[in-house]
C-alpha cells in the first residue's frame, strides 16, 4: 500500500474530498495539521489512516518531525502534498529533505513561485508577457514608468492572491508606495508591471506524469481580484461552460514549458480587452501567472457542478493510476457571487433564493480567511445559457 502525506488537510474544509478519494483508491492517507483531531470534520477523520497534530504549521521542525514519524511507522512516503499555495514552498522543502521525488523540489521554486521567474517559461512557448521592473528606488521606477506609462501594477514578486497589490496612477502614489514599503518588515521583493486592460481567464487542469491533461476546465474573473480585495467589491467569477480553444492551447503549452507532472494546476491568463502595443490585439491571450495547485476555496466544487463530474476523484485517480475512467457529463456555467455584509443589495437573501430556487447549488457563509477575496456570503448557481448567467449577476450585484 502506498503512503500519501496530506499537509493541512483540514483547510479549506472541502479538501476532505481529496483524502476520501485517495483512501477509496487504496492509499494510506496520513494527515499533518495544527487543528485538534476531535474538531476535524467527521468525513476527514474517516478518510485519514492517521493524523499527526503539530502546534504550529509554521514551525518547520515540528512538521519535519511529523513526516519522520510517519516514515518510521509506515515506511517510504510516495507522495506529499497540500494542494495549497500557502504551503507550496514548505511542501517542496519537505520533499527535498526526505527525497520524495513525486513533486516539485526546493530548486523548482524560483520559476513557479516568483512572478518574474515565470516570464521566461511563457516566452519560451510564444506566450507574451507584460513588461516588468523589480522595484528598487525612485529613479529606477521612474525610468521604467517613462517607458510604459501610468498606471502600473505593483505586487510582491512572491505573493499569494491579491494581497499587497497596488495600482499606481501617478508619481505621488509612487512616492507614497516606496515610503510605505520602506517600513515593511517582511523583506518582500516587489515587481512592477505595465498595466494591461484585460479580463482574467484561467486554465484549470489535472495533469498526469506525461504532462498531459486528464481533465480541463477554466474560469473567468469578471471583477479584478485586486479591486475586490482593496475596495471590498462584490466578488464574481464563473466556470466556463466550454473551455475556449485558445485558452486550452495556451494552458497546454504552459504545462509543457514548466515541466508540470502529476498536479492539479490553476494557470491565469489575460484576455486583452483592447489592443495593447507589444502584447497583442483585443481578444488575444497573454500570460499572467501560474499557480501549481487547484483554484482556491470552493472552486473544485464549482468545477464539478459545471462539468457534472468529480474532480476530487479524477485527481486521486491521476495520483494512483496516472489516468481516470471518469468522464465529464453535461456542461453548465457555474456562477459564483460573493456579496458583502456592508452593502445594501436590491435583492435580499430570501428573494435571491426564491428567484433562483434549485439553480442555486450552494449558499453559504465564506470562511473569514477567504472573505477578503471572496466576499462574506456566497451564492453559486448552475446555469445553462450565457443570458441566464449575465442576468444572474445583474440580480446578485445590483444595489439599492
Amino acid at each position: 500500500m502506498k503512503n500519501f502525506i496530506f499537509i493541512s488537510p483540514n483547510f479549506p474544509t472541502n479538501y476532505w474530498h481529496f483524502c476520501h478519494e485517495l483512501k477509496a483508491n487504496g492509499m494510506n492517507v496520513l494527515g499533518i495539521g495544527d487543528q485538534a483531531y476531535d474538531t476535524l470534520l467527521p468525513e476527514l477523520q474517516a478518510s485519514l489512516t492517521e493524523y499527526y497534530k503539530v502546534n504550529s504549521m509554521e514551525n518547520y521542525d515540528e512538521v519535519y518531525r511529523a513526516v519522520a514519524f510517519f516514515i518510521h511507522k509506515y515506511g517510504r512516503i510516495d507522495w506529499l502534498e497540500s494542494n495549497n499555495e500557502y504551503w507550496l514552498e514548505k511542501d517542496a522543502q519537505l520533499r527535498t529533505d526526505f527525497h520524495i521525488t513525486s513533486g516539485f523540489q526546493t530548486s523548482d521554486m524560483a520559476r513557479i513561485k516568483y512572478k518574474s521567474g515565470m516570464k521566461p517559461y511563457y516566452q519560451a512557448v510564444g506566450i507574451p508577457t507584460a513588461k516588468y521592473h523589480i522595484v528598487d528606488d525612485l529613479a529606477g521606477c521612474q525610468k521604467f514608468i517613462a517607458e510604459v506609462g501610468y498606471p502600473v501594477i505593483v505586487k510582491p514578486d512572491n505573493g499569494v492572491g491579491a494581497s499587497r497589490t497596488y495600482k499606481l496612477k501617478n508619481e505621488a502614489q509612487l512616492v507614497d508606495f516606496l515610503k510605505e514599503i520602506e517600513g515593511e518588515t517582511t523583506g518582500a521583493i516587489y515587481i512592477m508591471e505595465e498595466f494591461v486592460n484585460a479580463t482574467v481567464n484561467s486554465y484549470d487542469a489535472i495533469i498526469n506524469s506525461n504532462s498531459e491533461p486528464v481533465f480541463e476546465t477554466g474560469n473567468v474573473t469578471v471583477t479584478s481580484i485586486m479591486d475586490v480585495v482593496n475596495n471590498s467589491d462584490t466578488s464574481i467569477y464563473y466556470i466556463q461552460k466550454n473551455l475556449p480553444e485558445d485558452i486550452k492551447k495556451a494552458g497546454r503549452a504552459t504545462v509543457k514549458s514548466f515541466g508540470v507532472k502529476n498536479r492539479f494546476v490553476h494557470f491565469e491568463f489575460f484576455r486583452l480587452d483592447e489592443d495593447h502595443e507589444g502584447l497583442g490585439k483585443k481578444g488575444d491571450v497573454i500570460a499572467l501567472e501560474v499557480n501549481m495547485r487547484p483554484s482556491g476555496g470552493i472552486s473544485p466544487d464549482m468545477m464539478n457542478y459545471a462539468n457534472s463530474t468529480n474532480v476530487y476523484k479524477i485527481w486521486a485517480d491521476m495520483i494512483c493510476f496516472d489516468k481516470t475512467e471518469l468522464n465529464a457529463g453535461e456542461h453548465y456555467y457555474c456562477a459564483f457571487a460573493g456579496r458583502r455584509d456592508e452593502r445594501d443589495y436590491a435583492l435580499s437573501d430570501e428573494e435571491v433564493k426564491a428567484k433562483y430556487g434549485d439553480k442555486l447549488v450552494m449558499v453559504e457563509r465564506v470562511a473569514k480567511a477567504l472573505s477578503g477575496a471572496m466576499g462574506d456570503q456566497m451564492y453559486i448557481a448552475r446555469l445553462s445559457t450565457e443570458e441566464e448567467k449575465n442576468q444572474y449577476y445583474v440580480d446578485l450585484c445590483k444595489e439599492k
